[in-house]
């Protein structure tokens, strides 16, 4: 016996479709709402006039960058352009995640044998190294490195 598609059971199926629909956008929409980290700059247009001006100085430097997670350590190697390692004056950094800030740590680095090295608790996947450092004649030198640690 065939039983026959009713208007009921036409309206259920639709209600019940775009009831999937709209609960996963739901869900995605608030999760993306509650893990966005904020605001890069309170007013981008503000932050755009200096922008040129402190490229061009951090370019000076002649700086090249690159950071490491090797077991529990993060290795941070910074030299110049002639490819000598440089220890600034001052470092400030923050390791974390790209898509929260409730991993995000502050590595106490020491330079050792021409690099900065601290001790981190990171697991696989994408870390972003977010990093300021004040060279001895304090140009500001600001860079966000992207770091794969495979499990």
């Amino acid at each position: 016996m065939v039983k026959e598609i009713t208007g009921r059971h036409v309206l259920i199926g639709g209600v019940l479709a775009f009831g999937v629909i709209i609960g996963a956008n739901m869900v995605l929409a608030v999760n993306a709402v509650r893990t966005f980290p904020g605001l890069e700059v309170k007013n981008s247009y503000v932050a755009s006039q200096n922008f040129d001006r402190k490229k061009a100085a951090q370019l000076s430097l002649g700086w090249t960058v690159s950071a490491e997670i090797a077991g529990e350590e993060l290795r941070l190697s910074i030299t110049d352009a002639e490819g000598r390692p440089v220890d600034p004056a001052e470092i400030d950094a923050t390791l974390g995640k790209a898509t929260h800030v409730k991993a995000d740590v502050t590595p106490e680095f020491a330079f050792v044998d021409g690099v900065h090295v601290a001790p981190v608790s990171a697991g696989p996947g994408n870390w972003n190294l977010r990093m300021k450092a004040v060279a001895e004649d304090g140009t500001l030198f600001e860079q966000r490195i992207v770091i794969y640690v495979r499990s």
